[in-house]
């Protein structure tokens, strides 16, 4: 199974997606600083994640998050 995710600074102003095989140790490595991305807007949260059984379709649609009309999609949608 993989998990597409996206985490919500506590702060509301920063988001970020990324896809991963374990979403609560993922998350514990963007909370301890383990992610240079993210470390800076610590601490976060999980706003919304979406599991896939094909890992071909989860990185797919990872892709497309990170995509301009993605990112549009996500603000408008979730």
């Amino acid at each position: 199974m993989k998990y597409v995710y996206i985490l919500e600074s506590l702060s509301g102003e920063h988001f970020y997606v990324g896809i991963t095989g374990d979403l609560v140790a993922r998350l514990s490595k963007h909370n301890s600083g383990e992610v240079t991305h993210t470390s800076k807007f610590r601490p976060w949260r999980i706003k919304t994640y979406i599991a896939f059984t094909d890992e071909a379709r989860a990185t797919a649609f990872e892709a497309y998050l990170k995509s301009g009309s993605g990112r549009a999609f996500v603000k408008a949608r979730l």
